[in-house]
């Protein structure tokens, strides 16, 4: 695997900063495409499989699922903390709504 293009270290209470360096990355990567969620790390992966990475955070920690919101991955905030025998949890992002599914019909 490639090297990120940038990095954020995560510090407790620090997750203004983190979501601000979010921002900075969905606008500097091409199309979002998933997310990679370790156990002390959080990596977002764009369509050419350029990434940005936010260490010191992970599944079990609380503040991934805002991170994971920013990014509107698909994922189960119930379950986001449970254990896995995999290295990691991976979630596709962009999740989309059909146009005006906010509108009385």
């Amino acid at each position: 695997m490639s090297e990120p293009r940038a990095v954020h270290d995560f510090h407790p209470g620090g997750l203004p900063a983190a979501l601000e360096f979010l921002k900075r990355a969905r606008w500097e990567l091409r199309e979002p495409w998933f997310v990679r969620v370790w156990p002390d790390r959080y990596q977002l992966f764009d369509v050419n499989k350029d990434y940005f990475e936010v260490r010191g955070v992970g599944y079990p920690d609380a503040d991934v699922a805002a991170l994971l919101r920013m990014v509107n991955a698909a994922f189960d905030p119930e379950t986001i903390g449970d254990p896995t025998d995999a290295e990691y949890k991976e979630f596709f992002t962009g999740r989309r709504f059909p146009w005006a599914h906010d509108r009385a019909m």
